[in-house]
């Protein structure tokens, strides 16, 4: 190989570490950093079998209910709170002590099951607002005839 050769090789060696390194920095400054957001708050629908239209004084109704999210993230938290507007009764959750109205309380599950006690012999009605941490809120309304 003569001396003219070597030179054009390594010209051409040259040129193509040089084309490398630009199409590099093209490829590279093209790629523009994304702000990456992680949502939290979801919006919710709240879905309820469904419950009886009348009750008996003494008589305990199950009210099963599910809370579905458009989206899931762990630090979700719901609660509940009702108040009662017509006739007297009691509405706990599960198992547990009977909430008093318009105190909040937190819900352990998006799946739950409500139990209403009537305490009287008229029509009852109370509703029901189920709430996340991050401002989001739905009503639910229950009516009972009086069977007495």
């Amino acid at each position: 190989m003569n001396q003219t050769s070597k030179k054009l090789i390594w010209w051409i060696k040259l040129l193509c570490v040089v084309a490398y390194f630009v199409a590099s920095l093209f490829i590279l400054s093209s790629c523009k950093k994304k702000d990456l957001t992680i949502q939290q708050n979801f919006p919710f629908e709240v879905e309820v079998m469904p419950v009886p239209k009348g009750i008996k004084n003494k008589q305990k109704v199950e009210i099963r209910i599910s809370i579905k999210s458009e989206g899931n993230y762990s630090g979700t938290k719901y609660f509940i709170r009702y108040f009662q507007y017509d006739g007297k009764g009691q509405l706990q959750y599960q198992d547990k002590k009977a909430y008093l109205p318009n105190d909040l309380y937190e819900l352990p599950s998006k799946e739950f099951r409500l139990y209403y006690t009537s305490q009287s012999t008229v029509s009852q009605s109370f509703d029901v607002w189920i709430s996340d941490n991050f401002g989001n809120e739905k009503q639910l309304s229950f009516m009972f005839n009086s069977l007495d």
